[in-house]
Parts: structure tokens; C-alpha cells; sequence
């Protein structure tokens, strides 16, 4: 079974953020290019114009269900708020690959909401960067329970 791996560049205080800096988006999208990618969208439809792009069909949660049943490499979700939030919602996340930049922002869009629900999560591994960011690999303590 292929597992959903989160992977996010965040601040200190959970406002999601992407990369920055001169070439690190086409260092970014030059591997993306050749692998398989799903799109959650109610507006796109097939054709897409990014090569190996598929636009994930129906309810996304069961899409995304149905895709990690199948072989194949781990799927990467990589940034939209949105999609990360309904897969957590329905506890299909394995892991979350967190970048958490040493800055406090305040305000902006996060990953994780106030929504009362406790998730543990355990630590996989981590390290500090040169800069002082954390890379910290996250999966969900519940799968020692089951």
C-alpha cells in the first residue's frame, strides 16, 4: 500500500509558506516533470496541460483512498491548504515532512486548523539546518494503537 506523505514549508507558528530564493522553484518542479501527478480540482478538466497530470475524479477523499490502495510509488502532496486539511480530516496522511522556518509570521494560511481534534503524532526523524529551520519527518502515533 503506498502511503500519503505531507510535505510543507512552514513558520514557526504553523503559516504555511513556500520556498524562496532564485531557482529553487525549476529545482522543484524538474523532478515533479516526469512523475505521475493528481490533481484535486472541481474546476480543471483533462486534459492538463503539466505532463503526467490526472485530475483526481469524484469525492477527493475517496480518490485519495482508492489511490493508496494501489501499487506504485508514495504519493507527495506538496502545498494547497485545502486538500492537506480534508486528507487529515479523514486519516489519510502517513506522514508529514515538515521544513519549520525559525520566523513567526502571525497570520496566513496553515495547514492545521482549530478544529478540536487531538492527533498524536510521533517523531521519525529530524535535524536542524545551518539556518536554524527544523526538518522534521512526522507519522501518526495512532498506527502503534492499531
Amino acid at each position: 500500500m503506498r502511503k500519503v506523505i505531507v510535505s510543507e514549508w512552514m513558520t514557526l507558528d504553523g503559516v504555511v509558506q513556500g520556498p524562496t530564493g532564485p531557482g529553487e522553484e525549476q529545482g522543484l518542479a524538474k523532478p515533479l516533470n516526469t512523475r505521475p501527478k493528481y490533481v484535486a480540482s472541481t474546476t480543471l478538466a483533462e486534459p492538463l496541460a503539466w505532463q503526467n497530470s490526472a485530475v483526481l475524479q469524484g469525492n477527493v477523499a475517496e480518490a485519495a483512498a482508492a489511490l493508496k490502495q494501489e501499487t506504485g510509488g508514495d504519493l507527495i502532496v506538496v502545498g494547497s491548504t485545502v486538500l492537506v486539511r480534508t486528507l487529515i480530516e479523514h486519516d489519510l496522511v502517513d506522514e508529514f515532512r515538515l521544513m519549520i522556518d525559525p520566523v513567526v509570521v502571525g497570520g496566513g494560511k496553515r495547514v492545521f486548523h482549530d478544529d478540536d481534534a487531538l492527533r498524536p503524532l510521533r517523531l521519525l526523524d529530524s535535524r536542524a539546518t545551518t539556518t536554524g529551520a527544523i526538518l522534521a519527518t512526522y507519522a501518526s502515533a495512532e498506527e502503534d494503537e492499531r
